[in-house]
């Protein structure tokens, strides 16, 4: 009899998301991870005192167009969402505007700040809701091979399918310069499509900025104590249904006997049987720990890419004083500072030259703002996200280079917030190889694979394992950021995941 119906490699959340299905649908279920609390690249802990940091993402967007907070009672067992709003603001440092939940006030005030871009705001949306809205349906379902020509016919409103299709293919910086003339406007929603990793003239990349109208329909929120209170709350569904998470629990090998994963052994030897094994961990790291017969060389040879951001998580003893912004709006929502789209472009060439960008744009998170249990009474946490950042580097390493990529972020962020520097009591510097050696992310790609149209839908990881299941393995199933839909806190990949795996032990009758 097998220890396990289900045994779960890694708590990352797709993974517990997993996990949490099939505890819920009556299956055994254990889930081992390697480091001392769940959640991989969402979690959170306290690092300096009364400073609660995230680890990885700490927006949640995505995630509230599935239904996996619903079906799975996550708010039953303690998830409390904090609603962002704004969600965004925007600033070159010098005018500063805001993305409101309600499109409406967005438009009206941008027609007042920059007349004319509020009404190219409402054609904007009003032109590519559709889109967006076909793009979630295509992130909650296992991938067909022909998703982008489905989504040009669900969208095209009136044009020809094939016309519809020359527009998604083009990349996401032309797309924004078609609708907006300000680049004061433009550039905040090139950032923000760029988060995805690909710069604004990479082909076929204009979903990243076309699914910008979700952020009206979804909104954006944060678990009240830390993004990691999703995981955490996910494991206590995992085990309130009978499942078991095991911290400080390394997996060794996946065991494959007759063709077919029949369990795990762990780091001190130990063997725990299963009748199907589930990969939450990046898709390498899945391949290392099979045996070599049963690794394809398409699975050797996913494009990781060279890393492509950075953190940098500080602890203010006072909240963030910005110059032009207002008050406390600007500490809420998501800071898309930028300048100016050369900068984003500049940081680009940096990178692809094998060096940190020297003046980068940044993602501005003071989450503390709106939840008071992140940050002791008086202080601030506040937490930059920079890009372009190689792995890889040129000259030097990131162990001696860090100090050097660290003072760069924080004199692009005193352009918006003299001073911040002088607030700081504690942080932590999150490099490519940081994330590499902490989180398990290959080459410090926080997407595990990048996120160009070769490795998406479908093709991800690679074309013949996009429907959740690893190839000439019986029984070995994947989930997480290596798959289908890619990388950021939404939960679908589980939850497909989840849904292939039931779906094959009802009808295979378990065997």
């Amino acid at each position: 009899m097998p220890d396990y119906d289900v045994l779960v490699v890694g708590a990352g959340h797709n993974a517990l998301v997993t996990a949490a299905y099939a505890a819920q649908a009556g299956l055994k279920v254990g889930v081992f991870e390697r480091r001392h609390l769940p959640g991989g690249a969402v979690s959170t802990e306290e690092l300096v005192p009364g400073y609660r940091f995230d680890y990885g993402g700490s927006a949640h967007i995505l995630i509230r167009m599935t239904p996996v907070v619903r079906e799975l009672e996550l708010t039953r067992y303690g998830l409390q969402y904090l609603e962002l709003d704004p969600m965004f603001h925007c600033s070159d440092g010098e005018t500063p505007w805001f993305i409101w939940r309600d499109a409406e006030r967005t438009a009206a005030e941008l027609d007042a700040l920059f007349p004319g871009q509020g009404e190219a705001y409402r054609r904007f949306l009003k032109e590519w809701t559709p889109f967006a809205e076909s793009v979630v349906d295509l992130f909650n379902a296992t991938p067909g091979p022909l998703e982008m020509g489905r989504m040009a016919m669900r969208s095209g409103q009136g044009r020809d399918a094939l016309q519809q299709l020359t527009r998604i293919l083009r990349p996401y910086g032309d797309v924004a310069a078609e609708h907006f003339s300000e680049e004061r406007v433009r550039a905040p929603l090139v950032w923000m499509a760029a988060q995805s990793g690909p710069p604004p003239t990479e082909a076929i990349s204009a979903p990243f900025l076309l699914w910008h109208p979700l952020y009206h329909k979804g909104g954006v929120a944060r678990p009240k104590g830390g993004s990691g209170t999703l995981t955490k709350v996910l494991a206590r569904v995992v085990t309130a249904h009978g499942g078991e998470v095991h911290l400080n629990a390394p997996v060794r090998d996946i065991v494959v006997r007759g063709g077919r994963a029949c369990g795990v052994r762990l780091e001190d030897g130990q063997e725990v049987t299963a009748r199907v094994v589930v990969s939450g961990t990046h898709v390498l790291t899945t391949a290392r720990a099979l045996p070599d017969e049963y690794v394809p060389p398409a699975a050797r040879e996913v494009r990781v890419g060279n890393g492509f951001g950075m953190i940098l998580r500080l602890a203010l003893d006072r909240p963030v004083q910005y110059r032009h912004h207002r008050e406390p709006e600007s500490r809420v929502g998501l800071g898309l500072l930028i300048r100016n789209e050369r900068q984003l472009m500049r940081s680009y060439g940096q990178y692809l030259g094998g060096e940190p960008a020297s003046d980068p744009p940044l993602v501005a998170m003071s989450f503390s703002a709106v939840d008071d249990s992140l940050a002791p009474p008086g202080g601030e946490v506040l937490w930059l996200w920079a890009q372009y950042y190689p792995y890889q580097l040129a000259r030097g390493s990131w162990d001696t280079r860090a100090a050097e990529a660290r003072e760069s972020i924080l004199n692009a962020f005193e352009h918006y917030a003299p001073g911040t520097r002088d607030s700081i009591v504690g942080e932590l510097v999150q490099t490519p190889l940081w994330l590499e050696r902490e989180l398990g992310l290959h080459r410090g790609n926080v997407m595990h694979l990048e996120m160009t149209t070769d490795q998406m839908f479908a093709l991800r990881p690679w074309l013949g394992a996009g429907n959740y299941r690893w190839p000439g393995v019986q029984g070995l199933y994947l989930t997480g950021a290596s798959t289908h839909p890619g990388g950021g806190i939404m939960g679908a990949s589980g939850r497909n995941a989840a849904r292939v795996l039931l779906r094959d032990l009802t009808r295979r009758g378990g065997r």
